[in-house]
């Protein structure tokens, strides 16, 4: 676990772990997101980046019948 220092202009460098792991570039959007008592930061990734993620899911389930 990384601990950062907010600057007196409220910015946060991420740790150079942390942006190796998950590929964050320069001039990439992150959303900030409070949640309970924390702060979230989620890259957001292009829409075409999702394009093939479920390739391969079993799409064979029962389904009950007023969900046809």
């Amino acid at each position: 676990m990384s601990v950062v220092l907010v600057s007196p202009k409220y910015q946060v460098v991420i740790p150079k772990v942390v942006r190796e792991a998950l590929n964050l570039q320069p001039g990439q959007r992150i959303q900030v997101i409070q949640y309970q008592n924390r702060i979230e930061l989620v890259p957001l990734r292009p829409i075409k980046s999702a394009r093939g993620f479920l390739r391969g899911i079993d799409t064979t389930i029962e389904r009950e019948d007023d969900r046809l």
